[in-house]
């Protein structure tokens, strides 16, 4: 396990899903019944985003974007009044899709810090009065689709994730200063939204970050890849989940189901059937697959050249190899530890967003439509899967749990409430008066949860 040091405090909810995004918090007394006037400690009108509150000590942090303006606001954790809020620089518009937001990343904090990305300007660092502490500009990035992982901290560093479709990297920076420690390039990597995750091994520290086609483990000292797993599809987004020695990830995209994948002929065997003109590239002309002319721009050409060369090329071999599925793989190794590391898959009810929950022993997803699945995380073995009757529709919100039960939210403000167990059962469903993309966050016995206009404290009397 994490020292609290890196986690930060037992109480505290300092980033994505709380302790190293694993979305497990050691509250008790946490309410069933909650609403817009129930069991309701305070409620704070709030711009829009799809942040999730960070909790450390008696501030609690959010991202919003209001007026095309990106803001940082920190709140009182006792009375839900907004202590302050910062606007940052806003030097271009990120492209991405509908469902995404400018304020889709998480803040990390370690109480006296609060650490924030916004893909359209970089990094930001702010003292917990509100000060600003440093700024570091990083993009503009080649993600369509928009931005998703979060800030984490490891010890002295912040780290983040920028997967995009061409020139992804995982940075490390100083938290006090700013300074960048060291950048390490993710050539694999296309468009990723799953936020890193830290691992202790007798060797040292590692952060573990899954995206396109392979989950990486990087040496959090220096940046190097120390050890990775392949075979997965073309983008990424939930965060994976770490047991004592194991990893669990879901991979889902569109075309990589099982018995789906393609053979895909070698770079030089295309040039010698397909390019015409003879310069080493390929155009749009020159292919003669009509699914691949059609996606040529979007998904294809994946630096804008107008030609596929040798990089776009294996991304396209590895994007009809991969496969969707949950996964399990033991931790540690050196190099590629696919097959030595393996230890079950499953490709049943497969989430697109929400993240996997690892809980007293049962892993759980959560599906579009509110289908919720049990498994057994030695096996593999689905336990149960069944609809949340009452909730159904989209799915963007991870699944977090304590006190014995699991809080999931949905698209349109569906709050549902789950005895948690490998034979799981509903104990409420609960409508909110707005909808909702942002993961639940508990602490002590107090559930936070933010819809797309306020961000509620909810408290069992």
């Amino acid at each position: 396990m994490l020292p609290l040091a890196l986690l930060g405090l037992a109480a505290d909810w300092p980033q994505f899903r709380g302790r190293n995004a694993s979305g497990v918090a050691d509250a008790t007394n946490l309410p069933v019944n909650v609403g817009a006037e129930k069991n309701v400690v305070w409620k704070t009108a709030l711009p829009t985003g799809w942040s999730s509150p960070a909790i450390v000590g008696r501030r609690i942090f959010v991202t919003a974007v209001e007026n095309e303006k990106l803001y940082t606001i920190a709140l009182d954790r006792d009375s839900g009044s907004i202590l302050w809020r910062r606007e940052a620089p806003r030097p271009r518009r990120q492209e991405m899709q509908e469902t995404n937001s400018p304020a889709a990343a998480t803040p990390a904090s370690d109480g006296e810090s609060v650490f924030v990305f916004f893909a359209d300007y970089g990094l930001l660092a702010y003292r917990a009065d509100g000060r600003e502490l440093w700024t570091l500009p990083l993009g503009p990035f080649n993600n369509p689709f928009g931005h998703g992982s979060s800030p984490i901290l490891a010890g002295d560093l912040v780290l983040q994730a920028c997967d995009q479709d061409a020139g992804s990297f995982l940075v490390a920076v100083d938290k006090k200063t700013g300074r960048v420690r060291w950048n390490t390039p993710r050539r694999h990597a296309q468009r990723g939204y799953a936020t890193p995750v830290l691992h202790q091994r007798a060797s040292g520290l590692q952060v573990l970050l899954a995206g396109s086609y392979q989950l990486d483990a990087y040496d959090v000292a220096t940046g190097k890849p120390v050890w990775w797993v392949t075979g997965f599809p073309w983008q990424i987004k939930p965060t994976p989940v770490l047991d004592e020695d194991a990893v669990y990830l879901v991979t889902y995209s569109g075309e990589s189901d099982p018995g789906q994948q393609e053979r895909v002929a070698s770079f030089a065997e295309a040039l010698a059937t397909l390019d015409r003109d003879k310069n080493g590239k390929l155009s749009k002309d020159e292919l003669t697959d009509e699914r691949a002319k059609s996606r040529f721009e979007e998904y294809l050409d994946l630096d804008d050249t107008g030609f596929l060369e040798q990089r776009d090329w294996e991304q396209f071999q590895r994007r009809r190899a991969g496969m969707n599925s949950l996964w399990a793989f033991r931790t540690g190794g050196e190099g590629d530890m696919t097959e030595k590391s393996f230890l079950w898959k499953n490709a049943k009810s497969l989430p697109n967003v929400p993240s996997p929950l690892l809980y007293r022993g049962v892993l759980y997803t959560l599906k579009e439509g509110g289908i919720l699945t049990s498994f057994d995380p030695k096996s593999g073995e689905l336990l149960k899967q069944a609809r949340i009757e009452g909730a159904p529709g989209a799915y963007y919100a991870s699944p977090v749990a304590a006190d014995g039960k699991l809080y999931v939210i949905s698209e349109e403000g569906k709050l549902a409430v789950v005895k948690a167990g490998a034979q799981w059962e509903l104990l409420a469903v609960n409508a909110l008066d707005d909808g909702s993309k942002s993961t639940p966050a508990i602490v002590d016995d107090r559930l936070y949860v933010r819809t797309y206009s306020a961000l509620y404290c909810f408290r069992q009397p």
